[in-house]
């Protein structure tokens, strides 16, 4: 394999990274203020930027799922474990002795072990997790009569504040990695331009310059 400047994120995946980050921020921003953390906020105002962020974020997310599975990107999301001890090696002990990243993006798996692993947790529990709750929080009023509601609202509340911190860690996290290894210009570049180095066969070089010339330089 030899290593190309690539196009490998779509205009419809960089659109959905940055708006999917302008979202989040916007529910961190404003669930947090509905808590009291900050006063930026009236509390009638961060209910509104809460709602129709999360309702921005869901419609979003229904266009993510469904563009996933019509093109085939959901295959980059499957974690496997070859190379998983490699990476977390890296992360826990050779990042800070300066060793070279373990893993090399190939055309067909853009995420490391680690990463795949990560991004399906957070799309099949904490983003789930966020969404059920939320909702079921928004139309407590469609189920306030039931038994026990107040206590269930209770429990759904906490469920939905403790996805919404494991969010928050996810992103920290994912902002720090990006300040480490390459610089976090190189990091950012390729989720605004699309084009990132990766491996190619020499297979998959020849498609790419026949094929499709303008999606690798």
């Amino acid at each position: 394999m030899a290593l190309h400047h690539v196009k490998i994120f779509s205009i419809f995946e960089r659109f959905w990274h940055w708006s999917q980050m302008m979202l989040i921020m916007l529910l961190l921003i404003s669930g947090f203020g509905l808590h009291g953390f900050h006063g930026l906020l009236s509390f009638e105002d961060a209910v509104t930027v809460h709602t129709l962020a999360a309702f921005a974020l869901l419609l979003l997310w229904a266009f993510s799922v469904f563009w996933l599975f019509t093109t085939g990107a959901w295959r980059h999301f499957i974690p496997t474990s070859s190379g998983l001890w490699k990476v977390l090696r890296f992360y826990a002990y050779g990042i800070f002795k300066g060793e070279r990243h373990p893993y090399r993006k190939a055309y067909w798996r853009k995420h490391n072990p680690l990463q795949a692993l990560a991004y399906l947790v957070l799309k099949i529990v904490l983003f789930p997790a966020i969404w059920v709750s939320g909702l079921a929080y928004l139309s407590y009023y469609a189920w306030r009569n039931l038994p026990n509601a107040p206590a269930w609202l209770e429990n759904i509340a906490l469920v939905h504040t403790a996805a919404a911190f494991a969010i928050l860690a996810f992103v920290f996290i994912h902002v720090y990695l990006l300040t480490t290894g390459h610089s976090f210009r190189d990091h950012v570049m390729p989720m605004i331009t699309g084009f990132d180095d990766v491996d190619l066969t020499p297979e998959e070089e020849a498609y790419l310059r026949t094929d499709e010339p303008s999606q690798i330089r």
